[in-house]
């Protein structure tokens, strides 16, 4: 491990500064609005227009970086964000900061494939995983050190601004200092969404209900925090162990991941953040000690959802097509966490503040009608299912080609599936997760099928060959 951090110091420090930055302004811009009294709408908005360019971002990153090089293209857009930053200190016009988040997101994330797609080239295919989690841990760090700043420095001054681009300036540095070998022009992978809708649909439901509640978290949970009466070093406190949550419950879901069904896991994961939203979503007023508490176990459980739901669809997709399956995972997370911040922020305006924890408990009890561990077919099951579990980042702070990462991903087939464009994709697959549209076809063709045994689990994992 110790090979590893310092083979990739340079890209993971690069991911921390920013991470730190994002991870400071996404904060900064809540509570500075809620110090002018500006409506919750405008603090979802901001948010969701950060997402909607990281969206973005997935496709025309590619066409900057082929048409410039990568570390031209990082340079490029680590200048743009930096500027985009320095323009709300500058700009007071709320629609104006709208399109600066969009510009942030979309250089942001042309960024991030910047450096996985280094990472992915640089990297042995027995190490990956490591490499991964390395990353996966500067990303963390990056999210919670940047609330932390807050404690240090609770004046909401241009300071912070300032101390933001100085992070984006600083990411610059290791990458336009790199002597590594320049990673290999990228091609991008098709998303072929009608195939993965009926291939996993309750892998994309539970990583849209995820995109939902995280993206509201990020977006409005220091602006209800500030609602409660916390001050800014409080709520920088309170955003950094609700982050820190999300790193450490990713080993023991890991263990968990693993060793049972996935489709249940993400049933009862879904049970328990609407059952621990229900505190803080009943209570106008919450004391200090209980916001925490509670606040601290939402979090564990809402950062579970993502990496349960990538790890279930990808039980299911062949490994050929994984690169195009993260690809689709990507863009339904960030359709949700485009849309979330604005719903949350809608009810926040009408009921109160205390409705954000109400929504992410409605969100979550849809989910818990959504999945159904007994429908899942297992009729395209890969052989060695389940696939060891990687944790994953909880939000956009990936491209498609964090699945290039993924131990469990033979780097050659990868490679060919980026360079050639299916030619199946018209076919109709067999629906993964619906056991009655099965039978009704087995019945169609080969006469009354027979009765299916009640007492089998059919995501039972002692079926799974070795």
């Amino acid at each position: 491990m110790r090979q590893i951090w310092k083979s990739f110091r340079a890209l993971y420090f690069a991911s921390l500064m920013m991470l730190i930055g994002s991870g400071l302004l996404s904060t900064y811009l809540a509570l500075r609005l809620a110090a002018d009294n500006v409506d919750s709408l405008w603090v979802g908005a901001l948010m969701a227009a950060n997402y909607f360019g990281l969206v973005l971002g997935g496709k025309i990153g590619h066409r900057l970086i082929a048409r410039v090089g990568h570390i031209r293209a990082y340079a490029t857009c680590a200048g743009i964000v930096g500027a985009a930053v320095l323009g709300h200190g500058l700009v007071d016009w709320l629609s104006a900061w709208i399109v600066l988040r969009v510009i942030v997101g979309l250089g942001m994330m042309c960024q991030y494939m910047v450096i996985e797609s280094w990472l992915n080239e640089q990297a042995d295919a027995n190490q990956r995983g490591l490499v991964f989690s390395g990353y996966m841990i500067a990303s963390y760090l990056g999210l919670v050190l940047g609330q932390l700043i807050l404690v240090m420095h609770p004046e909401l001054g241009l300071e912070l601004l300032m101390l933001v681009a100085l992070c984006f300036a600083l990411c610059l540095v290791p990458v336009a200092m790199t002597r590594r070998i320049h990673p290999a022009p990228l091609h991008p992978a098709p998303m072929e969404p009608r195939f993965f809708i009926k291939r996993v649909p309750q892998s994309l439901s539970t990583v849209l209900g995820a995109g939902l509640i995280v993206g509201s978290f990020y977006g409005l949970a220091p602006l209800y925090a500030s609602q409660q009466g916390l001050t800014t070093e409080q709520v920088g406190l309170f955003m950094g162990s609700c982050i820190f949550a999300g790193l450490v419950v990713q080993w023991p879901l890991g263990w968990l991941s693993d060793r049972y069904d996935r489709a249940l896991l993400i049933r009862c994961f879904a049970l328990s953040l609407a059952v621990a939203a229900l505190p803080l979503a009943i209570m106008s007023q919450v004391p200090l000690e209980v916001l925490f508490i509670v606040g601290f176990l939402c979090s564990l459980v809402q950062f579970c959802l993502y990496p349960l739901a990538v790890a279930f669809s990808n039980d299911h997709v062949e490994g050929d097509r994984r690169v195009s399956l993260t690809a689709m995972l990507l863009v339904t997370y960030g359709i949700g966490a485009s849309i979330g911040p604005l719903l949350a922020g809608v009810v926040m305006k009408l009921f109160g503040s205390q409705m954000l924890y109400a929504f992410f408990s409605l969100c979550a009890l849809v989910l818990v009608w959504r999945i159904r561990p007994k429908a899942v077919t297992n009729l395209h099951q890969v052989d060695d299912a389940p696939l060891h579990h990687v944790a994953m980042p909880d939000s956009m702070s990936s491209s498609p080609l964090v699945a290039a990462l993924d131990p469990r991903v033979d780097e050659q087939v990868v490679q060919d599936q980026m360079q050639t464009t299916p030619t199946e994709t018209e076919l109709e697959p067999e629906p993964e997760t619906d056991a009655e549209t099965v039978a009704q076809r087995s019945s169609a063709e080969d006469g009354p099928p027979e009765p299916l045994d009640p007492d089998e689990h059919p995501h039972d994992l002692s079926r799974a060959r070795p």
